[in-house]
């Protein structure tokens, strides 16, 4: 028999807040239990597995329309469509790496600048920025 839990004993098994799981109620990746007499919605171990699932979705940077996606997803084609969309997500993440690599590395050269001696007064991360504005 699956566990039957209030929506605050799902959150603390999830590791979410409870408006987190409102808000998956709404987005429609939660289905929402029917409320019995007693008026306490009760949820199962299943809805635990289901809000991880989310959580370690979006950490790997599916966005919540690609996690319904991946939560309808059943049958043969499943790990077809999965493999597409996670290889979509990791072009993404190395064209960020990339761009990040970008941003370190100018970021070090006007540190470098900044640290070699220069005229009192004038700083060189601001004066480089100001040369990149004016580039537009």
């Amino acid at each position: 028999m699956k566990s039957r839990l209030t929506i605050g004993k799902l959150a603390e098994a999830a590791g979410v807040g409870v408006e987190t799981i409102r808000f998956y109620q709404r987005s429609g990746l939660l289905p929402e239990p029917e409320r019995p007499l007693s008026g306490y919605r009760e949820y199962s171990s299943d809805d635990v597995r289901r809000i991880r699932f989310i959580e370690r979705a979006q950490t790997l940077g599916f966005n919540l329309e690609d996690i319904a996606g991946l939560l309808k997803l059943d049958g043969p084609q499943a790990c077809s469509v999965t493999h597409d969309l996670a290889l979509e997500k990791l072009h993404v993440v190395e064209e960020k790496i990339k761009a990040l690599d970008a941003i370190r590395d100018a970021l070090q050269q006007m540190v470098r600048q900044c640290e070699r001696k220069h005229k009192r007064g004038t700083c060189p991360i601001i004066q480089s920025l100001v040369r990149e504005e004016a580039k537009g």
